[in-house]
């Protein structure tokens, strides 16, 4: 089993979960949110997703 290290601080990725849902409504979609919030704070939308 491997170990992943955490890029992100916790304070950052709830951060970045708050932006999501915040603006979910004006991309139309949850993923498109993820897609635009992830290319902003440089980080891949799977992150987001997890």
């Amino acid at each position: 089993m491997s170990k992943t290290t955490n890029k992100f601080s916790p304070e950052v990725r709830e951060r970045a979960v708050r932006l999501v849902l915040d603006n979910e409504g004006q991309h139309g979609s949850r993923c498109q949110a993820v897609m635009s919030i992830s290319a902003k704070i440089g980080c891949a939308p799977q992150t987001l997703n997890a």
